[in-house]
């Protein structure tokens, strides 16, 4: 068990956590979550110890094993693959690094002797023998092909370290495991099979997460930071989201019932004070009034934006038209005779472990690159709205949100433009922040809130949930789900792609799957799953 006493944190005036007191105890998964910048991966740290609290504390028994998941994913570098999953049992490793020592030693004195009999005793215990088979289990269930095990980790790309310290992090059966966007470079089946290992694992786990399916799928309890305070509800996250919503909703209708109420009272007090014959009864309920106590509703950091894209007019019959389309970036053939016929009522999500073809079929499609061979053509009666997964050129100059708005509405009115700023969460001030100070969250919903204004009725979209808040990705999903047009888009989001999807393109490393299906049906259906086995065969298999 791992409890935290009276923790507050603060960095100047800005208070993260007041007197945050709490139990998370065996044999439950807590899902940590809260608005961008309400503190969760802070949190974590200090369950971890990385960062001290300014007052307050955390307790661990110390015989207990506590596994982060790390991520600095060049500290390992000179490290075999194998080597650093076995790492994350700290005191194993070390037993491991010090039998191997002195086993290579040419002669042994007495007191060698000795001790390795103390260092085999020690791996026994700590199930050591089987070490490396047990890492190699791990690998592989996060999808890290056999022939990779015995590499250096610097020889590995970025998504792949990722998976080899979540693996770390699970290695040796820990007692309390602290994961921070665990789900982040995973695969179908890698998001599955954790999925399942955190479902069967019996000791604590507190995960920070966006991903809602998981979410749903390994929590049992949901840590809600609010209001500089953790709260912890039973359930996972959609009966948190519905629990708290109708606890908030009746909270406020008894307020507006003891407000008619104050109003009645005031009103009859009002009338009748001066009144001899009523003087009593106004007496009397002026002594009500002071019973009655509004409850003191704080504001929460959570806050919901809302999303509508509505077109200027229908898409028609001729929307998209794509053939043999090619494309070369930096001597790799992202695209190659590539055909696409996007038919009306279309929600495209493409997905494969190749991104650098999904992103440059996006960019092509949204008008930021231009293809090496073949054509991709809108229909005529078509206006496209692009979301680059990539955006930072957008927010160089030194102007306000507003300002840099404004050019993107065809009617200039300072209204449209706040209104649709204010949609996004930027009233007021907010709206005249500079866009160089802008965080990743603020960048995408700026970006939302320009396509909101282009009456565009088909959208291309990139990875748009990236740096996104759960609340602004529900949002987003509602959005896209209620729009008339036509979507082609990518995203990692297990909930965001199979609501909104009703046609998947797969991208393997010897063809293109194209099934008019839900993702859901997609990922289950036998034909489909037949025809992955076949393309992916010998490559790791593939990300959302």
């Amino acid at each position: 068990m791992i409890t935290t006493s009276n923790i507050t944190l603060s960095f100047g005036r800005r208070v993260l956590f007041k007197d945050v007191s709490i139990k998370f105890t065996p044999g439950n998964c807590y899902g940590l979550i809260g608005a961008n910048g309400s503190g969760k991966s802070t949190f974590l740290k200090i369950l971890s110890g990385e960062i001290e609290p300014s007052q307050g504390e955390v307790v661990v028994d110390k015989k207990l094993r506590l596994a982060v998941l790390r991520q600095d994913h060049f500290a390992f570098d000179d490290c075999r693959v194998i080597d650093t999953v076995i790492m994350g049992h700290k005191k194993l490793h070390e037993v491991l690094k010090e039998r191997e020592i002195l086993y290579a030693k040419e002669e042994m004195t007495e007191a060698d002797g000795m001790r390795s009999s103390e260092l085999e005793m020690l791996v026994a215990d700590m199930n050591g023998w089987e070490a490396e088979s047990d890492a190699a289990v791990l690998l592989s269930g996060l999808g890290i092909n056999d022939s990779l095990h015995d590499k250096l980790m610097r020889e590995l790309d970025g998504g792949q370290k990722v998976r080899i310290l979540l693996a770390q992090a699970l290695f040796g059966n820990p007692d309390i495991l602290l994961l921070d966007e665990p789900t982040n470079h995973l695969d179908i089946e890698s998001i599955s099979w954790l999925e399942e290992f955190l479902s069967r694992f019996e000791n604590t786990v507190i995960v920070v997460s966006h991903d809602r399916h998981f979410l749903n799928t390994v929590c049992t309890h949901i840590a809600d930071i609010d209001y500089t305070k953790i709260q912890i509800y039973l359930g996972n996250y959609d009966f948190w989201y519905q629990s708290s919503q109708l606890a908030l909703n009746q909270k406020k209708n008894e307020n507006k019932k003891k407000e008619a109420r104050i109003a009645e009272l005031e009103e009859f007090i009002r009338r009748f004070s001066a009144n001899a014959s009523k003087a009593r009864q106004a007496t009397s309920r002026k002594k009500l009034l002071t019973k009655i106590n509004l409850e003191e509703l704080p504001a929460s950091s959570r806050k919901f934006p809302y999303v509508a894209f509505r077109p200027d007019r229908a898409c028609g019959n001729n929307i998209l038209h794509i053939e043999n389309l090619e494309k070369t970036i930096d001597g790799v053939q992202a695209l190659r005779k590539f055909n696409l016929t996007m038919n009306d009522g279309d929600k495209i999500a493409l997905i494969g472990n190749n991104s650098t073809a999904k992103s440059t079929l996006l960019q092509i499609a949204g008008g930021d690159r231009t293809p090496d061979a073949g054509t991709l053509t809108w229909g005529t009666t078509i206006k496209t709205a692009y979301f680059p997964k990539e955006n930072s050129h957008f927010f160089t100059r030194d102007e306000s949100i507003v300002d840099w708005l404004s050019q993107y509405c065809e009617n200039e009115e300072t209204t449209t433009v706040r209104g649709a700023l204010g949609r996004m969460l930027f009233s007021g001030d907010e709206a005249l922040k500079k866009l160089t100070v802008l965080s990743g969250g603020e960048r995408v919903r700026c970006l939302l809130a320009k396509m909101m204004l282009s009456g565009a009725n088909a959208l291309v979209l990139d990875e748009p949930t990236n740096h996104l808040d759960l609340e602004s990705i529900t949002a987003l999903n509602t959005g896209l789900i209620e729009f008339p047009g036509v979507i082609l888009f990518t995203s990692h989001d297990h909930e965001f792609v199979s609501s909104i999807a009703n046609r998947i393109v797969e991208f393997t490393y010897q063809g293109v799957i194209d099934r008019r299906l839900p993702f859901d049906e997609y990922i289950t259906d036998p034909q489909v799953m037949k025809l992955r086995d076949s393309l992916y065969q010998g490559h790791d298999r593939i990300n959302l």
